[in-house]
């Protein structure tokens, strides 16, 4: 790393004095800093200019050639500019390429391809990054995925770096703050933002920042919890699904888990045998499958919690997330129960791009024309992920009313259509 920057800095003096000896001998107002890269590109993208002249790499003289390459010097040639991949910006920034590679953000782009309602959707919502694809760029791609992508003129979507630190600034600290998280942790299954910035986390942080809580005051973040010291390897014990093998002790709380996982797809309805969405799942990380690897995650997180509280504290609050994980499962695995003897007796029929008669949640609302299945997923995706979310996030109204009473109500709403489904089904 010393060693580039020592060829940087002999590589912009060589560039400063080129540019001195041009402006001597044409009497032009030739800047000392300015090359044919920023002449040109103060004119057609002026906002990157800015953003690069106050950044880091700015500073340490790193030049758009760096990046970009030097094939491209026209406007004719633009097809021929480099757009940098998570491995360019490794090549100076190796620590953080390698913690990147091994955590959770690395999944994005295989899960969202994994999922089988992606190749139903547009291309546009999935992939030109407007809707699933603008937050699941996230993640290294082969050489053909971005081959791909380019042939449909999605060209910007090959690195995760910028999707935190953005470009051409690429500021720390822009990734060290809360907002950087929150274009894609909200919303419909996954509101992390509303629940930190609502609880008393957040509050605290927008206080110090008003300037009423004293400097040394304890205001976590996002980044404080799940990207601590600056690393960018993140994962959680639970996983984005809250489910995990192998199953529990408790009877109950295995029999519920299994019927989650038979709707997720990962477990034959039928046989009770994992299927290719195990592999899916294994691939991308997506839930712990032993009990060490859920453990250590624990571990970790009680470790970061004790930074504040008492570590004896710190573990009854997770556990009791726990429970509401076990209490959730309870409910949901009665409305999936419902839907599924519903398939079983021939009331709904099977879509056909379903691989068995039994709900589905990785169709989304994609369902066949099925109400009632609409409503079970959003059960699951939408109020049960708020149900324990909520409680890790130390969040009482997003737990309760955004969560376990919209899951309450959901149940009573699947019941009273399988009565009516029931009633008016006409035995052929």
């Amino acid at each position: 790393m010393e060693e580039r920057h020592k060829i940087l800095f002999a590589k912009g003096t060589i560039l400063i004095a080129l540019l001195g000896t041009l402006a001597l001998i044409s009497g032009s107002p030739v800047l000392a800093d300015e090359n044919e890269c920023i002449s040109c590109h103060r004119k057609v993208t002026p906002g990157f200019v800015a953003d690069w002249g106050v950044s880091k790499h700015a500073e340490e003289e790193v030049t758009c050639s760096d990046c970009h390459g030097d094939r491209h010097r026209t406007a004719k040639d633009v097809h021929l500019v480099r757009l940098p991949d998570e491995h360019v910006c490794g090549e100076c920034h190796e620590d953080q390429f390698g913690q990147f590679a091994r955590g959770k953000h690395n999944y994005g782009w295989r899960s969202l391809n994994a999922l089988p309602v992606t190749h139903m959707e547009p291309d546009e919502l999935m992939e030109g990054g407007v809707g699933c694809g603008g937050c699941h760029n996230m993640g290294i791609k082969s050489a053909a995925e971005k081959r791909a992508l380019r042939d449909k003129g999605y060209r910007y979507q090959n690195n995760s770096c910028d999707e935190c630190h953005t470009r051409h600034a690429f500021s720390v600290k822009e990734a060290r703050h809360p907002r950087a998280c929150q274009q894609c942790h909200m919303g419909f299954d996954h509101p992390q933002w509303e629940m930190w910035s609502s609880s008393k986390h957040g509050t605290r942080f927008f206080v110090k920042q008003a300037g009423r809580l004293p400097e040394g005051a304890a205001a976590p973040t996002c980044q404080f919890c799940h990207l601590p010291d600056g690393t960018h390897e993140n994962r959680t014990a639970w996983g984005f699904f809250g489910v995990r093998l192998p199953l529990p002790a408790d009877k109950q709380w295995s029999a519920d888990r299994t019927a989650i996982l038979k709707a997720l797809g990962v477990l034959n309805p039928e046989t009770g045998e994992p299927t290719r969405r195990m592999e899916m799942m294994k691939s991308t990380r997506m839930i712990r499958f032993t009990e060490d690897a859920w453990k250590r995650e624990r571990e970790r997180m009680i470790r970061i919690c004790s930074t504040c509280h008492a570590g004896q504290y710190a573990r009854q609050r997770l556990e009791m997330g726990d429970r509401m994980i076990r209490q959730s499962d309870h409910l949901m695995a009665r409305g999936i129960r419902i839907v599924a003897s519903l398939y079983k007796d021939g009331i709904i029929k099977k879509p056909g791009h379903y691989p068995f008669a039994y709900p589905d949640f990785f169709y989304f609302y994609r369902t066949g024309g099925s109400y009632i299945d609409q409503v079970l997923f959003k059960m699951y995706m939408k109020y049960r992920m708020r149900t324990y979310q909520g409680v890790f996030h130390a969040n009482p109204d997003y737990t309760y009313w955004y969560g376990w009473a919209a899951m309450t109500k959901s149940l009573g709403e699947i019941k009273e259509l399988a009565r009516t489904m029931r009633a008016t089904h006409k035995v052929k």
